[in-house]
């Protein structure tokens, strides 16, 4: 798709990859608008049933390209050219992509990306990095992965959507730890904090089995649910079950609730059409 981010989309799954890997897929305006356009690219194509976002090389992402850091000293966000990312005051406060600018969008896309996205995720993870893994439904980390919410090193506060993300995963008092400190934690801490689904050897070979298992299932329902999973932190309890007997209420009868019933009957595998 870019000399960025690699797309493939393969019976149902999209295999996207972070492929600047000689910069350990640092993130640069060229990067943002990469994982904007991929985003987007999904968002829009009904055959697609889930996603496994990872990164080619030894990292994941290492977060913010050290290039990008004298743009800041010099007054810029460093963080493209992009409305959002401008110069002057407020130039990050102005609303690109909906409730977020475009380097929030970068890690926040994949919520509203309508199909599960599941993050494999090696090496390491810092800061801008460490923010788009916490934007998939799912997260596996190899156990020697280094994590960091690392902003604060450079005398910044994690702005990539990381506080929003963060609380619904961790506990209040991790997340104040980790993001005051800026101290680099293993993949092993990742699961113990609730950053992590899974620890795995091989992230990647669990998340497209992981993956294909997920295709396997009525797109309807898996598209659903990922509705109902967002909305669901925000949500009343009032609200969140009127919201499930909504969504169920479009299923029962439908074609591929129908086949999901069929295809278990009869022991074979089901033939789903696309989600409408």
């Amino acid at each position: 798709m870019s000399d960025r981010v690699s797309l493939k989309i393969e019976e149902g799954v999209a295999d996207i990859r972070l492929v600047r890997s000689d910069k350990m897929n640092a993130l640069d305006p060229a990067m943002f608008q990469a994982l904007l356009e991929t985003g987007e690219k999904l968002k829009s194509d009904p055959s697609v049933r889930v996603a496994v976002i990872s990164g080619e090389g030894r990292a994941f992402c290492a977060g913010l390209d050290m290039g990008n850091f004298a743009k800041m000293k010099e007054g810029g966000s460093g963080k493209g050219s992009n409305p959002a990312a401008g110069s002057g005051e407020g130039r990050l406060e102005k609303r690109t992509q909906g409730i977020a600018n475009d380097a929030q969008y970068a890690a926040w896309i994949w919520r509203e990306v309508p199909v599960p996205v599941i993050a494999a995720v090696h090496g390491v993870a810092f800061g801008g990095g460490f923010q788009v893994m916490l934007g998939a439904d799912i997260r596996y980390v190899a156990p020697d992965t280094k994590l960091s919410v690392m902003e604060v090193k450079w005398g910044l506060v994690p702005d990539m959507a990381g506080t929003q993300l963060m609380r619904h995963l961790a506990r209040e008092d991790i997340v104040r730890e980790l993001s005051y400190t800026g101290r680099i934690f293993s993949g092993e801490e990742a699961f113990n904090y609730g950053f992590a689904t899974r620890v795995a050897k091989d992230p990647l070979a669990e998340a497209l089995a992981t993956a294909k298992e997920i295709a396997g299932k009525s797109p309807d329902a898996i598209r659903a649910m990922k509705r109902i999973y967002n909305a669901a932190p925000y949500a009343t309890a009032a609200d969140g079950l009127l919201m499930e007997s909504i969504e169920q209420d479009k299923l029962i009868g439908s074609p591929n609730q129908i086949e999901s019933i069929m295809s278990n009957l009869e022991k074979r595998p089901a033939k789903f059409k696309d989600a409408g």
